[in-house]
């Protein structure tokens, strides 16, 4: 296992001199904190919309039939399940279903494109689809879309 010529003067400095071991890099680290602090914000605001959401379809609800809206919140003899379990119940599987339908079509795309990380999905979708101009003077010189072009019948 003799080393090249080149290359055995810089085994001799290494040991003598040994380097510290690489500091992280910190737009690697940066980038990380952006992201985190992104899901974190889109997360909080896609769960602000789904109360508010909620509560205003409830509140709806109730100030459209209170007398209907308070034989769903109890169960009685007539109906066996109160109309919240119900439909907390739904909610649960309807949330399971799509969750569990996102992931899996999230996974068949990313094995069917074949790539192993974030950045090679991300140039391979750049690949398949057309840029989008970052500049509006870019998007002025290709010609609009017409709409009654597309939908003009044959």
């Amino acid at each position: 296992d003799a080393l090249p010529i080149w290359q055995s003067h810089r085994v001799a400095e290494v040991d003598q001199h040994p380097t510290p071991p690489p500091e992280r890099d910190e737009g690697t680290a940066q980038g990380r904190l952006q992201l985190i602090k992104g899901g974190i914000f889109l997360g909080s605001v896609a769960t602000l919309g789904m109360v508010v959401g909620f509560g205003t379809t409830l509140s709806l609800a109730k100030r459209k039939s209170p007398n209907w809206f308070n034989k769903g919140v109890i169960a009685t003899a007539a109906l066996p399940e109160s109309g919240s379990s119900l439909a907390l119940r739904a909610l649960g599987w309807g949330s399971l279903y799509a969750w569990c339908g996102v992931g899996l079509l999230s996974f068949a795309i990313w094995k069917a494109l074949g790539v192993h990380n974030l950045t090679e999905f991300r140039e391979r979708m750049q690949s398949i689809f057309p840029a989008i101009p970052k500049c509006p003077e870019e998007s002025m010189e290709s010609k609009p879309f017409d709409w009654e072009q597309l939908l003009k019948s044959k």
